[in-house]
């Protein structure tokens, strides 16, 4: 009878976690590595997921570690088993190691907050290239 007991209390436990349901996201990747670039290059990226789930995946909020790394995310509803995608763009003006996260806050019931990643690493500028004045006032 307790073995009884005990068989039927893990098959309880199996089902409840197979009957999750709403909203899912899954990322392709969670980290893009960029490399080594050029002083102002393009330090564009994407990052595509699914929404696993069987209900519309809604992302709320996504925030770069820091003001040089501005994401950008899907403002509609993701339907059940359609893709999306983050596009993250890091400022290349700043010379040196890339190590950012971008923190994703949606409905997914399997990761309501997700971290995402960039790294790489940004060249100086090359020698002898001088500033260039975009401002449109004098130099002089």
């Amino acid at each position: 009878m307790m073995l009884a007991f005990v068989a039927a209390a893990g098959f309880g436990k199996a089902v409840a976690q197979e009957v999750q349901t709403g909203a899912k996201i899954d990322f392709a990747k969670e980290v893009h590595d960029y490399g080594n670039l050029k002083n102002g290059g393009n330090g564009t990226c994407t990052f595509e997921f699914t929404n696993t789930g069987t209900a519309p995946l809604i992302i709320s909020n996504a925030k770069g570690s820091c003001g040089c790394t501005v994401p950008q995310w899907p403002k509609e509803p993701i339907a059940p088993g359609a893709k999306g995608t983050i596009t993250v763009k890091y400022d290349t003006k700043k010379v040196g190691a890339i190590n950012k996260s971008v923190t994703i806050t949606s409905n997914a019931v399997n990761e309501p907050t997700k971290t995402i990643r960039i790294k790489g690493n940004v060249a100086p500028p090359a020698e002898g290239a001088s500033p260039v004045n975009t401002s449109g006032a004098p130099t002089n």
